[in-house]
């Protein structure tokens, strides 16, 4: 069994960062997003689709407003609190859980899966295994999944930080070349005023990524660029924030 950490600096961050959080610039292009998302999935509305790592669950409460059964998985109470305000104001219902995606269960029962953002995904707790916690979450989509479903994933690029750092970054600390895991110090506002935290990020280069999701048991279709705002059928560009990819259980 995976040891899940009570609380660890992500899920603090996110907390504090919630009410923030829908003014970064990524999160301007929901609309064309979805767009993509429900001719990529290929699935009628009244489908059950689980997106896990949901955040503010600007993706789900959108899938929802058109017609989809959606289930947003977050570790942050935070977000989720501003998750369920943006469903009531859109007039729809989500089913909001709070919850590790490592530690999440369902039976097989959603008709796709997507995993978006950065919002599970390569967020790597303080002291955890870093080459164990992604391949732990596609494990627990997959068994969510019923046969045939597709999932969409997006991840950070782990070539746009390999070109990004140097060796200095590597000798300081900051940067793992033997795991792609970057490390830095975020600031957020507390009731206490601001404070610093340190906070692992995972990357993934294209075709680790394509053999993670293989070993979980999907069937990769496509690897594409997926930098937020600029989803596509495209080649990856070796400079952008996210690779995106899309599989299917058999």
């Amino acid at each position: 069994p995976i040891r899940l950490p009570t609380m660890n600096n992500w899920q603090t961050f996110f907390d504090h960062h919630a009410p923030q959080y829908m003014d970064n610039v990524f999160t301007k292009n929901t609309l064309a997003e979805v767009d993509f998302l429900i001719a990529e999935l290929n699935l009628p509305p009244g489908s059950a689709i689980l997106d896990m790592g949901c955040g503010t669950g600007r993706h789900s409460v959108e899938l929802a407003r058109r017609g989809y059964r959606m289930t947003g998985v977050d570790l942050s109470a935070g977000m989720l609190a501003q998750a369920q305000q943006a469903a009531q104001a859109a007039g729809v219902s989500v089913e909001w859980v709070q919850s590790d995606a490592r530690a999440f269960t369902s039976e097989p029962r959603f008709d796709a899966a997507i995993c978006l953002c950065e919002g599970a995904f390569g967020l790597v707790g303080t002291g955890e295994d870093p080459e164990a916690h992604d391949p732990a979450i596609l494990q627990r989509i997959y068994a969510a999944l019923k046969p045939g479903a597709p999932f969409i994933l997006t991840a950070l690029n782990g070539l746009r930080a390999i070109r990004a750092v140097s060796q200095q970054d590597v000798e300081s600390g900051k940067f793992d070349p033997l795991t792609l895991v970057e490390i830095y110090e975020m600031e957020i506002e507390t009731t206490q005023g601001k404070r610093t935290m340190v906070v692992h990020e995972k990357k993934h280069l294209p075709q680790d990524l394509k053999r993670l999701c293989q070993q979980a048991g999907f069937q990769v279709l496509h690897l594409w660029g997926g930098t937020a705002g600029n989803w596509g059928r495209r080649p990856v560009e070796l400079d952008e924030m996210e690779v995106m990819l899309l599989a299917r259980k058999p």
